[in-house]
Parts: C-alpha cells; structure tokens; sequence
C-alpha cells in the first residue's frame, strides 16, 4: 500500500477504538510501526450506505519454535467494533474467518492462534470459535504440551505484540499473565464489572476466581485450528446465508495453493517451474 493509504486506514481504525473506548490505544499495529504492519492480517468491516469503517480485527503473525521447527503463530490481536453495531452478528467474521482463510492459504496445515483478553465476553467466543483454546470454560481442552511451548514462545518473544511489558509474570498453570497492563495496553484494563459478560455464566465465573483484576492480569488463550476446527466453524458459526459465497471463495483459494500445484507435479510433459499459482 501507498504510506497515503497506509495513514489513511491508521486514522480510520484510531476512530473506531476512540469511539470504542474514548480514548486512544498506542501499541500494535495501531502505533504506525512499518515492521508491525509487515506482520498484521487486518479484517476490514464497512457499513455499505455511509462507507464507514465500523469493525476491524488486526492479527499479527509471530514467529515461534515448536518441536524444533520454526513456524508462526497467529495473534487474533485487537478486536473493535462501534458500538451501534455491537450485537450485530459479526463476531464469526472477526474471530474465525480470517483464521479460516489463513489456513486455506497455508495449504490446511495446522495453525496455532492466541489471545490475550480479560474480558469474559471474548473469553468465551474464543473459546466457542476453537474448541482446542486452553483456557476454555465451555470444554475440557487439554493443555496439551505443544499448548504450553507455543505460550512459552509468545511470552518470551512477542509481549510487545499485545502491548504487555516485561516485568509481566505468567503463570503456567492456568495460563494467567499477571500485572498485563504495563506495556501499551494500559487504556484496555477494566474491573471485572465493567469488562463485558458472556451470555455463559461458565465463562464470567472462570474470570472471576483466576482473573485479580485490581492487578490486572489476562488470559493467554493458545488454541491450534486444524482441520476439525474449520469444519466446525463453518457448520456452527458461519450464517446459513453467508455460507455459499464463503464456500465459494475458499475454493479458489483452495485451487491456487493445493491444487494446482500437485496438477502442475503429474503432468510430465511440461517442466513444473514455479508449484505454487500465486507467490
């Protein structure tokens, strides 16, 4: 993009968190910095009539280690939306199908996805858009020990990412980030009155007992989005009348990045260049 265009989509995602929250919030994409921006995935929602950005998501990939491989993980980030359109049903579009495309993009390999949040309404939908997120009030996901090594890599590496500072603790148990908001995100702390609730009570009560919200600790959600979990999402969480067109899409998606490429590898008559149909 264009750094006019780049200022310009700055100034209009600012205006949707000071008409969030009122006030601003400098960290993340949101500071500016051209390497965040390098990293960010951000989901755009307009309203058709006024042309007027009302919801984004800006998810930031992370390079991390897991089994001595290196890889990425992907940081759900900063989720706003105005608040006349809260309520709205466009939760599915700012949780999971960034994620969903992602991983289709990535030839459906496993994608590891986190979330910092002490807010029990976003607990919550985490925890419904991954069945696999640890901590998770609605199932019993296993801290599996991939689960524990992915956090570990987050906390270590990439605290700047979701505005904690370093004098943050992490407790490993129950994946609680203590004193969180040093580091950026100082503007997001609430009480726990003020942080809105999930329809769930299971999710408010998990909040309640392990979140100290006078210190001001987070949950560090990890969740891993594989196969079964975009199975999922698209028969629980898609609308019936959005299904088509998404269906739609991620098969082109699908024909570029898997596709093509094994086309490409059993025709024998032509020399296979470039496998992938689009860098």
């Amino acid at each position: 993009m264009a750094p006019e265009s780049v200022a310009r989509l700055l100034e209009e995602m600012r205006e949707v968190v000071r008409r969030g929250i009122g006030r601003d919030l400098p960290y993340g994409v949101l500071s500016g910095e051209p390497e965040r921006l390098r990293r960010a995935v951000i989901t755009l929602l307009y309203e058709k009539k006024a042309s007027r950005l009302i919801a984004f998501n800006a998810l930031s990939y992370m390079p991390i280690e897991l089994r001595g491989w290196p890889t990425k993980a992907l940081h759900l980030g900063l989720i706003m939306i105005d608040p006349g359109y809260r309520a709205k049903g466009l939760s599915w579009v700012l949780y999971g199908l960034t994620c969903m495309l992602v991983f289709v993009r990535q030839g459906l390999r496993p994608l590891w996805i986190s979330n910092v949040t002490q807010v029990p309404s976003i607990v919550g939908k985490v925890a419904e858009s991954f069945v696999t997120a640890y901590p998770n009030p609605f199932h019993n996901s296993r801290r599996s020990f991939d689960h524990l090594c992915v956090a570990r890599e987050i906390m270590r590496k990439h605290r700047n990412v979701f505005g904690v500072g370093p004098d943050a603790g992490f407790d490993e148990d129950h994946f609680v980030i203590t004193n969180a908001y040093t580091g950026g995100s100082d503007n997001l702390k609430k009480s726990f009155t003020d942080a809105p609730k999930h329809r769930d009570d299971r999710a408010n009560d998990l909040c309640r007992t392990q979140l100290n919200y006078d210190r001001g600790d987070d949950f560090l959600q990890v969740a891993c989005f594989d196969q079964a979990a975009a199975l999922r999402h698209l028969l629980r969480e898609v609308p019936r009348n959005s299904l088509p067109g998404l269906l739609y899409r991620l098969a082109f998606i699908l024909l570029g990045r898997v596709l093509l490429p094994v086309l490409h590898w059993l025709t024998p008559r032509e020399p296979m260049g470039e496998l992938r149909g689009r860098v």
